[in-house]
């Protein structure tokens, strides 16, 4: 694992290549309603990335934690997610509003991507137990929030000020909308049952079921992503000078990664 200045750590080459695998897997099983041939295919499909998504996610978590953070960063991570986990039910998951994703955007900008991914799923799961969230929804939830904060942790640090909160309401508007997207992926095949002018069906044309669940996406956004876009934005404008100082002087102040030495005392 190769580390930076700015970051606790990014991914090296091997963790670069776990990652491309993981997403193309977890690619797959997002879209898979769009090449899947039959009704039953569809089941295969979906039992089938049921399982490969989630052994993909935390192969990838192994990756990126062998040698790569010290206790300190191990500490840190755990607060972090433990307070994503506290503040995802205030919102009580109503229209999108869950108030977790504005410290997961600020804290994988101060900490980089590669903690901000790692920072997107265990905060999650992390939920997900204290809320008994677990569902075939979860495995795709992780990498989702994984890809948020991937996603936040991926720009330049040269934005200061103004600029950097504005880069963050861009940041949040974009996340909110993702997520949602990615979300509406695996929830339409069995949202509408097979009557509507918006189900899936399977075997159908590429364009056709592309045409339906556009339409059923923003139809559905308008509910959850756009409120979801807002509060994370109203919460980044009011929040971000505090919380990005503190966070920036808990990573000056923790020198992770920095081995610890001890000097012997004279009598």
């Amino acid at each position: 694992m190769k580390y930076l200045t700015n970051d606790i750590y990014r991914f090296s080459g091997r963790s670069r290549i776990a990652l491309a695998i993981v997403s193309a897997t977890v690619f797959a099983g997002f879209t898979w309603p769009f090449y899947v041939q039959s009704q039953s295919s569809a089941h295969f499909a979906q039992y089938f990335f049921w399982a490969a998504v989630p052994a993909s996610i935390f192969l990838l978590i192994a990756q990126l934690s062998d040698s790569g953070l010290d206790a300190k960063s191990v500490a840190l991570l755990g607060t972090l997610a433990a307070l994503l986990a506290a503040l995802r039910p205030l919102g009580a998951g109503a229209v999108g509003l869950e108030p977790m994703w504005f410290l997961l955007i600020l804290a994988a900008r101060v900490f980089g991507s590669a903690f901000g991914f790692l920072l997107g799923v265990l905060g999650m799961l992390a939920s997900a137990l204290l809320t008994g969230g677990f569902g075939p929804w979860l495995a795709y939830q992780l990498f989702a929030a994984g890809l948020v904060g991937l996603f936040a942790g991926s720009f330049p640090k040269r934005f200061k000020g103004r600029a950097e909160i504005l880069l963050l309401v861009l940041i949040a508007i974009l996340a909110s909308l993702i997520f949602g997207l990615l979300m509406d992926l695996q929830f339409w095949p069995w949202a509408l049952g097979g009557d509507t002018q918006l189900s899936y069906l399977p075997g159908a044309p590429i364009l056709e079921n592309l045409n339906r669940f556009i339409t059923f996406h923003f139809l559905s956004s308008m509910a959850w992503d756009i409120p979801r876009a807002v509060l994370t934005s109203t919460l980044i404008v009011i929040t971000a000078p505090a919380v990005l100082s503190a966070l920036r002087r808990t990573k000056t102040k923790a020198a992770f990664l920095t081995p610890v030495e001890f000097s012997a005392r004279l009598k």
